[in-house]
């Protein structure tokens, strides 16, 4: 059940602003209503911890998984530039 509150146009101005910093820093899409809620609910000692609370979570992987990964490279033999990156990728 939601009820509609009135909130003055700094508020949600304000609310806007946090909804699309949030956006930005996590890719995710929040309501104001999930942003409020979790504003109002929950206790946060900065607006950083805030943002990141809308993060989803990331489970690293295990050192065998990280070891199997890396167990696929090789060495080519041909030293690589960040000038020879920046031509591959940037055309410079």
């Amino acid at each position: 059940m939601s009820t509609s509150i009135k909130v003055t146009d700094t508020t949600k101005s304000r609310l806007e602003e946090l909804q699309a910093e949030i956006r930005l820093e996590t890719g995710q899409n929040v309501t104001q209503q999930d942003l409020l809620e979790r504003i109002v609910t929950s206790t946060y000692e900065s607006r950083d911890e805030l943002i990141d609370s809308f993060r989803d979570e990331f489970e690293p992987l295990s050192e065998d998984e990280i070891d199997r990964w890396l167990s696929g490279t090789v060495d080519s033999g041909i030293e690589t530039t960040e000038e020879d990156i920046d031509t591959v990728l940037y055309g410079e």
